[in-house]
C-alpha cells in the first residue's frame, strides 16, 4: 500500500501537503508566511465556477434550448455539491464553518433567484414565440385538464404509493432528491391528517398534451401538477388541502468503517445501501405551501433554518433536460459531427499507424469511437493480440468497452481490469462490470480500500515478428462513449517502449500489489508525480534567472493542493509568467502583489466540458514545441496528488505537441468563452471582438470545430488529387 508523501521543502518554503485548510489558509509556509493572501475557500471558489455555468443559461447568445439545458446543468451541479460538500463541512460544526455555511447560502440564494425569475421571465416565454409553451394547470383548457386527468388515471396511477402521516404508521422514507406533494387529509371526523405522495423520477416530469394543441405546438404541463389536481383519486372519501411540493437532498459521503481484511466489494455495496439513508442535508420548498409541513420536515430532519430553502421557481431545473433534449435545430448549437483522425480514416490499420508514430487524439473533435474505442475492439479481435489491460473509472452502461474486454476474454487472450468500485455514483454499474468480466474469464483487479485509481491507461499486447511489442493508450478522460461526445479530453497512442515499459510495469503493481519501481517517464500518484511536478516548476524558476525563456502554462478542472499552489507562488514571485487554465475552483489568487503577480487564471465554459490536463513548461527554449509537455489524469489537488492512482505522461512526437500547443494557444486567445480570475477572486467575462475569425470572437470550441474540420476538408482535396 502506497503512503502519503513527506512535507515537501523547497527551498525557504515548507509545504506540508494535507487536506486540512482552514479559513486563514492552507497547511503551508512560503519563505515564512501564510498562503492565506492568495488562499481562496474551494466552496466559495466552486460558486463562482457554477455561476459561470448560470451565466451560459443567462447569455442571450447561447441558442435558446442550450440555455434551458445549461438552467438544467447549473442545479444538477449544486445537487452534487450540496451532497458531497455540504455534508463534510456540516460534519464538524466550529464556528468557522459556520460562518463558511452562511457565506455559501448569502453566496447562494441570490443565484437561485436569478435562476427562477430569467426561466419564469425570459425562457418560458422565448419557448412560447417558438411554440414550445411549458403551461401550469390554471393555464390549460378544459379539455387539456380532461386529458392530462385521464393520463393521471392510465399512466400514472398504479406508479404512486398514497401514504399517511400519523402515530399509527412509520415516517415515510424519503429518497435522495426525490419530489413529493404533502397533504392535509379530512375524512370529515373533524380532525386533519399529514399524507405524502412521492412524484415518479422515473416518469417524464413534462407530460406532453394534444388536446386543443396546434399541428405545429407543443404544449407541455408538470407532472407534479397533474398528481396535485387527480390526488383526491387516491384518498376517495377525502378532503385534500394546504397541498405542499417539497424536495430533499441527503449527503452522499458515506464513512464506515473500512478493515484491511474487509472485501472492498461488500464493502461498497454496503456503501450504496446506506448512502439511501444518510442525514438529511438541504429541504427544498415550493411557493404557496403549508408551513406546518415546513416545520414537521425541519424537526424529524433536524435541520436549522440555514439548511430550508423555500423557492418560488421550479424546485427541481434538471426536470429541464427533457425539454432540452427536443428536436428543434434551430434552437441547438449547430449540428457537428466528430471525425475520424486523418491517420485512421480510410481504413488505415491501427497498429501499423502507432507504428508510424505517436497519434494524439482530441475528442470530441475527433471521433473516441474511432480512435480509442476502435483500438481496444482491434485488440480484441486481433488473433495477434496476447494480452489487453485497462483501468476502469467510468465506463457507462452501455460501454463497448466491457463487451470488447469480455470477447477478448473469451477468445482465449489475457484481459486484466482495474476496476475502481469506489468512483462515486458509479459504485453498482462497476460492481455490476467487474462481475460480467469475472464471468468471462478476465482477470479483475478491485482496487483497495485507501486509493481510488483514477488513472486513464490501457495496455494491448500483440506478438509480432520481431517478438512482443507493446500498445498503449494514455488519455485525460474516462473510458466512457457517452461523455466523449461531450467532454473535451486528449489522449495518446503510442507504441514507443519508453512509455510502454512504464505502462507494463504500472499493471504489474495495480494487478500484483507489488512495490511500484521507478519509472523512467510517467508520473504516477501517490508517489512521483507531486515531486516530479515541483521540479518542473523549480526548473523553470532557474531557466528564469539564467535569463533562459521560462513559462509554465497548465489547464486542469480543479486548483486546490497548497504545496503546488506555494511552488506556483514562488515561481511567480521570482518572475515566470504562468497561465491556468481551469475550468472550476481554483483555491490560487492570481497578480497578488509580492505572492501571485505574474499568475493568470482563466476559466472556460461553453458547449462542451473542459475536462483535459495539458501541462507545459518552456524549460528554457525560445520555440514552445521544444519546451516539455504532459498530459494526464490528474488536477493539482489534494485528493488526486496523495490519494489516487494517477498517470500523467509527457509526449514526444512534435506532430503531437504541435497539437497541444494549438489547444493551449486557443485557449488563452479566447474571448468569447473565457473568463479571467481578478486579484479580489471574482471572475469577469471577457468580450469578443466585433469582427474576426479566431478564437477572440468565436470562442474556442467553434474555433476547434473550425480547425478540425478543415483538416477534414484539405485532407479529402489532397486525397483527390493523387
Amino acid at each position: 500500500m502506497m503512503s502519503d508523501p513527506a512535507p515537501v521543502h523547497l527551498g525557504a518554503t515548507t509545504v506540508v501537503t494535507t487536506d486540512v485548510v482552514t479559513t486563514d489558509g492552507p497547511a503551508a509556509l512560503m519563505a515564512g508566511q501564510t498562503l492565506a493572501p492568495v488562499w481562496l475557500d474551494r466552496d466559495l471558489s466552486w460558486l463562482e465556477f457554477n455561476r459561470r455555468v448560470l451565466a451560459e443559461a443567462l447569455d442571450e447568445r447561447t441558442p435558446l434550448l442550450e440555455r434551458v439545458k445549461f438552467l438544467a446543468i447549473f442545479t444538477s451541479n449544486l445537487d452534487e455539491f450540496f451532497m458531497k460538500r455540504i455534508a463534510v463541512l456540516r460534519e464538524d460544526l466550529t464556528p468557522e464553518r459556520l460562518r463558511l455555511l452562511a457565506e455559501i447560502r448569502a453566496v447562494l440564494e441570490p443565484m437561485l433567484q436569478q435562476q427562477d425569475r430569467y426561466f419564469r421571465d425570459h425562457i418560458v416565454p422565448a419557448l412560447s414565440q417558438h411554440r414550445i409553451h411549458l403551461r401550469p394547470w390554471t393555464e390549460l383548457t378544459a379539455s387539456q385538464k380532461h386529458e392530462a386527468g385521464e393520463y393521471f388515471d392510465t399512466q400514472v396511477s398504479a406508479a404512486l404509493t398514497p401514504l399517511v402521516i400519523d402515530p399509527a404508521h412509520p415516517f415515510p422514507f424519503f429518497s435522495n432528491l426525490s419530489l413529493s406533494l404533502a397533504f392535509r387529509l379530512d375524512n370529515g371526523s373533524g380532525e386533519t391528517i399529514d399524507a405524502r405522495v412521492k412524484v415518479p423520477g422515473d416518469l417524464a416530469q413534462w407530460v406532453s398534451l394534444k388536446s386543443d394543441v396546434a399541428p405545429d405546438e407543443r404544449v407541455f404541463v408538470r407532472l407534479h401538477e397533474i398528481i396535485r389536481e387527480n390526488a383526491h383519486k387516491l384518498y376517495p372519501g377525502t378532503r385534500l388541502s394546504s397541498p405542499t411540493l417539497f424536495r430533499l437532498t441527503r449527503d452522499a459521503e458515506v464513512e464506515l468503517n473500512e478493515q484491511a481484511d474487509q472485501d472492498l466489494r461488500e464493502l461498497v455495496r454496503e456503501q450504496v445501501r446506506q448512502r439511501r439513508y444518510e442525514p438529511v442535508v438541504r429541504i427544498e420548498l415550493a411557493a404557496g405551501g403549508d408551513p406546518h409541513f415546513r416545520n414537521l420536515l425541519r424537526e424529524r430532519f433536524g435541520l436549522s433554518e440555514m439548511e430550508i430553502y423555500d423557492l418560488h421557481g421550479e424546485l427541481d431545473y434538471t426536470s429541464l433536460f427533457q425539454i432540452a433534449s427536443l428536436a428543434v435545430p434551430e434552437l441547438r448549437d449547430s449540428a457537428f459531427e466528430a471525425v475520424t483522425p486523418a491517420r485512421l480514416d480510410d481504413g488505415a490499420d491501427l497498429f501499423e499507424t502507432i507504428q508510424a508514430g505517436d497519434l494524439l487524439v482530441h475528442h470530441p473533435y475527433e471521433s473516441f469511437d474511432e480512435s480509442v474505442e476502435r483500438f481496444i475492439r482491434a485488440a480484441a479481435d486481433d488473433p495477434r493480440t496476447v494480452a489487453i489491460k485497462m483501468t476502469v473509472y467510468r465506463v457507462g452502461d452501455d460501454t463497448p468497452f466491457v463487451h470488447s474486454l469480455i470477447r477478448a476474454a473469451e477468445a482465449g487472450k489475457q484481459v486484466a481490469c482495474v476496476i475502481e468500485l469506489k468512483a462515486r455514483f458509479d459504485e453498482e454499474r462497476n460492481l455490476h462490470w467487474a462481475s460480467e468480466l469475472e464471468r468471462a474469464g478476465a482477470h479483475v483487479t478491485v482496487g483497495d480500500v485507501s486509493l481510488k485509481t483514477h488513472a486513464k491507461v490501457a495496455l494491448v499486447v500483440r506478438k509480432e515478428s520481431t517478438g512482443l511489442r507493446s500498445y498503449a493508450h494514455i488519455g485525460t478522460g474516462n473510458y466512457h462513449v457517452r461523455t466523449a461526445r461531450l467532454y473535451t479530453d486528449v489522449g495518446v497512442l503510442t507504441c514507443d517502449p519508453a512509455l510502454t515499459a512504464d505502462v507494463i510495469a504500472l499493471f504489474h503493481h495495480l494487478t500484483g500489489r507489488a512495490e511500484l519501481p521507478e519509472l523512467a517517464n510517467l508520473l504516477v500518484a501517490p508517489r512521483t508525480m507531486r515531486p516530479r511536478f515541483l521540479e518542473l516548476i523549480a526548473a523553470e524558476v532557474e531557466h528564469h534567472r539564467a535569463g533562459r525563456p521560462a513559462r509554465i502554462i497548465a489547464k486542469m478542472n480543479q486548483v486546490e493542493d497548497p504545496a503546488m499552489i506555494a511552488a506556483l507562488c514562488d515561481a511567480a514571485r521570482a518572475g515566470v509568467p504562468i497561465d491556468l487554465v481551469v475550468r472550476g475552483f481554483c483555491c490560487l489568487r492570481p497578480a497578488i502583489p509580492g505572492y501571485s503577480e505574474s499568475i493568470r487564471v482563466r476559466s472556460v465554459i461553453g458547449r462542451f466540458l473542459e475536462h483535459s490536463r495539458i501541462f507545459h513548461f518552456a524549460a528554457g527554449h525560445d520555440d514552445p514545441l521544444d519546451g516539455v509537455f504532459l498530459i494526464g489524469s490528474a488536477d493539482w489537488m489534494t485528493r488526486n496528488l496523495s490519494h489516487r492512482v494517477e498517470v500523467v505522461a509527457p509526449i514526444q512526437a512534435r506532430s503531437a505537441r504541435e497539437r497541444l500547443w494549438e489547444i493551449l494557444d486557443v485557449l488563452l486567445r479566447d474571448q468569447r468563452q473565457a473568463w479571467v480570475m481578478e486579484s479580489d477572486g471574482q471572475y469577469r467575462q471577457l468580450q469578443p471582438p466585433a469582427q474576426g475569425d479566431g478564437p477572440e470572437r468565436l470562442g474556442t470550441h467553434q474555433t476547434l470545430i473550425n480547425l478540425v474540420q478543415r483538416r477534414l476538408t484539405m485532407g479529402s482535396a489532397a486525397a483527390a488529387l493523387t
